[in-house]
């Protein structure tokens, strides 16, 4: 998948500052254009043609009062915005057939997390099959943009429910066509959405078809146990918060266990075969010990 691709290049790109994002949040709903309009007209007209807005400018006026409401701190709240339009009849995120469309999500954060995040999301509400058509990098901003067929556009209340499983939320969101739209994510205190290991809790792995991974924040040292029936090449790596390489072991020879000191800076495990997984017959068991 091209996303795996973009998550090598992005190890070449350094972090952004948090004070860079702040104005992006701050303006986030300022690119609405010159117009008399308050903020939350202002997007209600974004998210609709001009002749809906028109027809139902009277009954748009009453489900959006008050529109103090529709705010959140000293930004609109988007998503509770199309969230009333649907429940209203007034926008239809649905198509008649499949459709290609495109969507484009800008953030702050290390482009290899927020890839990572973004492929956790997109699987979990159904969508497993994208093309990335472009990513880029300036002083203020990463912006990744994918296509993707669906019957229906996403649904922005399902993606920041998402989300907010892995402590990111949407800051804004543009409709620039019928397919597509544009979002800005905040992951400031974004997280993977992985087990975390505690000390003295062992845990069981079931064999699997993709590579395991924890979070190891807690603990600082972890031995792993193999069956009889496995033939393990150990591949494990570690990761910092950014999803950046911290440490990587890999053993060419078949392990029936192994201990491991966490590396200070790790907040990720990934445990995985040097070869293949088919090695892993029985699965493999953790027992995570000391906290930090």
């Amino acid at each position: 998948m091209v996303i795996k691709l973009i998550f090598t290049a992005m190890l070449l790109f350094p972090f952004f500052t948090s004070s860079l994002f702040a104005g992006e949040l701050k303006n986030a709903n300022a690119n609405i254009g010159v117009s008399e309009d308050d903020p939350v007209t202002a997007k209600i007209k974004s998210f609709l043609d001009k002749k809906t807005y028109k027809d139902n400018k009277a009954f748009i006026n009453v489900i959006f009062d008050p529109k103090s409401a529709y705010y959140m701190g000293d930004r609109v709240d988007v998503v509770k915005i199309i969230q009333t339009l649907k429940d209203n009849g007034l926008l239809n995120l649905f198509f008649k057939a499949p459709q290609a469309f495109s969507l484009t999500f800008k953030t702050n954060g290390s482009p290899i997390f927020f890839v990572r995040i973004m492929d956790d999301v997109l699987s979990g509400i159904g969508y497993f099959r994208y093309v990335t058509t472009a990513a880029h990098l300036d002083a203020s901003e990463f912006s990744w943009t994918i296509n993707l067929t669906s019957e229906y556009m996403t649904d922005p209340m399902i993606l920041q429910k998402a989300l907010q499983n892995n402590g990111c939320k949407i800051i804004d969101i543009s409709r620039n066509s019928t397919k597509k739209w544009t979002y800005i994510i905040d992951i400031n205190s974004g997280e993977l959405n992985v087990p975390i290991l505690e000390a003295n809790q062992e845990v069981q792995l079931r064999r699997a078809l993709y590579a395991h991974w924890f979070n190891v924040s807690k603990i600082r040292a972890l031995e792993v146990h193999s069956s009889r029936r496995n033939h393990w090449y150990p591949y494990i790596s570690y990761y910092d918060a950014s999803l950046h390489l911290v440490k990587l072991l890999k053993r060419d020879k078949v392990y029936k266990s192994i201990s491991l000191l966490i590396p200070k800076s790790a907040k990720y495990i990934k445990i995985t075969d040097l070869y293949t997984l088919k090695n892993l017959r029985d699965g493999l068991t953790l027992s995570p010990t000391g906290t930090r």
